[in-house]
């Protein structure tokens, strides 16, 4: 095997700062409370990156990565986007008892006039073998008490590149449910001072079976100011949640651009 001096150093140096904080473990009683505050910062942004790092390689080595090639996507299909808390580990994991409007993570956040705010949101790691996505997210109502209740998904920036009214967005989504459950999603896109939105019927879901299942936004039925695109989210709008865990196990985005008729 030839050397290579660059991945020879970047192990060195991996061993190094291993051997650099395990003697920093050692040693936290001898700090002060000062010193320990700042090198606990440290630290966790360490940890935030170690545990993009873990995720991203269990999904490679458990066969995950095969997720962006295998779903049958249109041809001229143009950007395509699973969101982060489905692809990497975030931190923290979940919340209990949101708040109107509180997010998870950075792309996700609840929405409900709950109020008792009787509900939990937390990403779960996704077990079965035909699982595209490493995590879902597990939504669990525990006597609902309000008239609404919605997940809403903010797409990123790169989403709304060269977009125009002749593009139509698909949304490859896999649920299931405890108790039987219709789920709507609608997809929300901010332009100027004016928001325009297509509600589309995921489906009536019932406990035992994965709903898996390909929709699609026609952009030419909006009158979108392609010169004045700010921000595209998708709502996922759960109609009577009492009592009931809703989990999400993909949420697969992609673009392409209508067929000529």
């Amino acid at each position: 095997m030839a050397f290579r001096p660059r991945r020879w150093l970047a192990d060195a140096v991996r061993g190094r700062a291993a051997t650099h904080w395990a003697a920093i473990a050692a040693s936290t009683d001898r700090m002060s409370n000062g010193r320990l505050r700042a090198i606990q910062a440290d630290a966790l942004g360490l940890r935030a990156s170690l545990d993009r790092f873990l995720s991203r390689a269990q999904f490679r080595l458990e066969g995950l990565g095969r997720a962006m090639d295998v779903l049958n996507l249109p041809p001229g299909t143009d950007w395509r986007w699973r969101p982060s808390f489905l692809s990497d580990r975030i931190t923290p994991a979940g919340i209990a008892a949101p708040g109107n409007g509180q997010h998870l993570g950075d792309e996700a956040a609840v929405w409900h006039d709950c109020p008792s705010q009787a509900l939990i949101l937390r990403q779960m790691p996704n077990r079965n073998a035909a699982d595209l996505a490493p995590h879902g997210l597990q939504l669990e109502t525990l006597g609902f008490g309000g008239s609404y209740l919605s997940v809403a998904i903010n797409l990123p920036p790169d989403s709304l590149d060269n977009l125009t009214r002749s593009h139509i967005i698909r949304l490859d989504a896999t649920l299931s449910v405890e108790r039987p459950m219709s789920i709507y999603a609608r997809l929300n896109i901010g332009h100027g001072p004016n928001t325009d939105e297509l509600l589309r019927h995921l489906g009536d879901l019932v406990p035992g079976d994965v709903l898996t299942r390909a929709i699609e936004f026609d952009l030419h039925y909006l009158e979108i100011n392609e010169k004045r695109l700010e921000r595209m989210w998708l709502d996922l709008i759960f109609e009577t949640p009492q009592m009931n865990s809703v989990r999400i196990r993909d949420l697969f985005f992609s673009r392409h651009l209508r067929a000529d008729m």
